[in-house]
């Protein structure tokens, strides 16, 4: 065997040297220089009279693709490294790529209480925005560097879900650049067939230029009640009963720290004047605890437990008073500086999977999964789907239903796991559960048993009625294992 240079030990051997010294400090650069970019712009309110000239330009570029006979399929030019998504899309290689830098917030009517924005403003950015006004979007997933147009074209969730439903269903508006160029707009009133259609679509059915969201009114605290629970079925009655009083749990979700052993948490926004100064607790500083920590210690387990990161003493007291305050690190530039060894040490020692599936199977895919993968914790975060149109549906004859996002994200313990094979098994529960598979991982779902998974009716009428087939690809053919790197 060849012996490694110096480069390929730093990033493989001792990445963390190279996540501690480079990339923690290009991030915190990075998005310091987007957070005043975009305050600039929001503030100066050009945002608006830019956005029809960069539409414009989109649609330029669509007629030029035409005007060239169309011979290879568009997609974003945006980066494969830049996305959230593990891995790198390789379908972009043989596309012909459209530049959209879509990233302004474009207004905020607290009248109508709705925010317009380009599809490539980050929740961080959003927040950043809502939060000075009094404001927030109904549900804010976690992750700063999650987009509004990945959140559409795919999906999110947060602990309010269980109230609003999925990232979709906060939206009221979409704007998309067609096949031939023209620009339409979509809500559940004007081109409603289309609005149903576009969420899970990944940019299949046209290119996003716009999204109008919701807002609320948003308070400076939550309070936030931790309840350990024993016993997976007192796990899973507790997680329903909390999900179901949507009047007093305004937020909800769960981590299990074993098959039996997690911690139900509920919430609601509060007042200034309600809350205990005694007990607040600023979860967002950079010398706090991670989170999940932070959860654990409520459990008040007795024996060790041993993890495993890119930075394996990220939670060291000491490493969080000197460097916390540049974290997180970006996942794009994780993704940027990765080597070939180091992304088959985690394709074949890791597994990352965001599982939808009914509340009503919840126990039985927990012990599935725990027979399966055997890693913890596992997050446990509780939607609400709507019987709409589109590629997600409840069970037959039901109005809405309750779902769970199991969340299984580690190195797995289970002595027999096997990628291909273990993933194609909780893919299989997964359907057998009349549930669903975030689109953002692995997927080694054959064309038949996708289509199975996700419903294709909507979706294939309006490919055909904005003639998609020939200048898009299909999700398929954008979301499964053999076209991701």
């Amino acid at each position: 065997m060849a012996s490694k240079t110096l480069t390929e030990i730093l990033l493989v051997d001792f990445r963390w040297i190279v996540v501690v010294l480079f990339l923690l400090p290009v991030s915190f650069l990075y998005n310091l220089f987007y957070s005043v970019r975009s305050k600039i712009i929001f503030k100066l309110h050009s945002a608006p009279r830019s956005h029809d000239a960069k539409v414009a330009g989109i649609q330029k570029q669509v007629r030029k693709w035409k005007e060239s006979g169309g011979k290879t399929k568009m997609c974003t030019a945006r980066p494969g490294w830049q996305t959230m998504s593990f891995r790198k899309p390789m379908y972009k290689k043989t596309s012909y790529q459209i530049n959209c830098n879509l990233v302004d917030v474009l207004d905020v009517d607290t009248k109508r209480k709705v925010v317009r924005v380009e599809p490539l403003v980050s929740m961080g950015q959003l927040s950043e925005t809502l939060a000075p006004l009094g404001w927030t979007i109904p549900i804010v997933p976690e992750l700063d560097d999650l987009t509004v147009g990945g959140l559409v074209m795919g999906t999110g969730v947060e602990s309010s879900s269980h109230i609003y439903g999925l990232f979709q269903h906060i939206c009221l508006s979409y704007e998309l650049v067609l096949a031939d160029g023209s620009v339409v707009k979509c809500s559940e009133n004007e081109n409603s067939d289309l609005f149903y259609a576009v969420p899970w679509s990944y940019g299949t059915l046209g290119l996003l230029t716009a999204v109008e969201i919701m807002i609320i009114p948003a308070t400076k605290y939550i309070r936030l009640h931790y309840e350990p629970v024993a016993g997976l079925q007192n796990v899973v009655d507790k997680f329903e009963s909390a999900c179901r009083d949507t009047k007093k749990n305004k937020y909800v979700e769960g981590l299990l720290y074993t098959l039996d052993e997690a911690v139900i948490m509920t919430g609601e926004m509060v007042e200034d004047s309600e809350v205990e100064p005694d007990k607040v607790n600023d979860i967002s500083k950079w010398y706090k605890p991670w989170f999940f920590v932070h959860v654990r210690d409520i459990l008040k387990k007795r024996e060790k437990t041993y993890e495993y990161d890119i930075v394996p003493f990220g939670n060291n007291i000491i490493f969080r008073y000197l460097f916390g305050w540049l974290l997180p690190v970006k996942v794009s530039l994780l993704k940027l500086t990765q080597t070939e060894t180091v992304k088959k040490l985690y394709e074949n020692n890791h597994i990352i999977q965001d599982l939808l599936v009914p509340t009503s199977t919840m126990k039985k895919c927990c012990e599935e999964f725990d027979r399966l993968v055997n890693v913890y914790p596992v997050w446990l975060c509780p939607f609400l789907l709507p019987n709409n149109p589109g590629m997600l549906q409840p069970a037959k004859g039901m109005t809405s239903d309750l779902y769970v996002d199991i969340g299984v994200y580690g190195v797995p313990k289970g002595r027999r796991f096997q990628p291909v094979e273990t993933t194609r098994a909780v893919e299989d529960l997964v359907e057998q559960s009349k549930g669903f598979q975030m689109l953002y991982a692995d997927t080694y779902r054959t064309r038949e048993e996708f289509r199975r998974m996700f419903d294709h009716g909507l979706y294939d009428k309006m490919r055909k009625k904005y003639n998609c087939e020939g200048a898009f690809p299909e999700v398929y053919d954008k979301v499964n294992k053999n076209v991701r790197d």
